[in-house]
């Protein structure tokens, strides 16, 4: 038993080796979602509290990120987030996308897909109400008809 022991804490030991990146990038404050649509107050606090760690470049890292195997995991939701959606990059995005993922931020929120479940059962006060949920679908598709209005000029 011992010797089952020692092995699985030079398993826990070794394995800490294994570091992901745990950077936020930097970027353009003027080229976030916050800057180019100036969103509603409350808008931009479910934004903060409940998306920002995951997509966008203002994640905040908590301790466990930086313990292996859970630190593989935040890592990888964190660049498969900020590869969906980054709202610190929102300028870097042509119209058509940006209506598209304006599109897909109602419906993630409305079918109750996001936040995940994995995050909010973790991170207190970051799960949406149906309020809030309703609050940011009538956000962002009234943004998106305007999008569609009013495109903007090519870059």
């Amino acid at each position: 038993m011992w010797k089952a022991l020692g092995i699985v804490i030079l398993v826990l030991a070794a394995i800490q080796l294994a570091r992901p990146s745990r950077s936020n990038p930097a970027s353009a404050p003027d080229k976030s979602l916050a800057a180019q649509l100036h969103p509603p107050a409350e808008v931009a606090r479910i934004l903060a509290r409940s998306c920002n760690d995951c997509h966008s470049n203002l994640t905040r890292w908590p301790w466990y990120s930086g313990v292996a195997p859970f630190s593989w995991i935040v890592a990888d939701d964190v660049r498969d987030g900020r590869r969906h959606l980054n709202l610190s990059q929102w300028g870097a995005y042509d119209a058509a996308k940006q209506a598209k993922l304006l599109g897909s931020m109602c419906e993630e929120v409305r079918n109750g897909g996001m936040p995940l479940w994995g995050y909010t059962a973790v991170h207190r006060g970051t799960s949406l109400s149906q309020a809030e949920r309703e609050e940011l679908c009538q956000w962002s598709s009234a943004q998106q008809a305007a999008a569609r209005v009013n495109p903007q000029p090519p870059r």
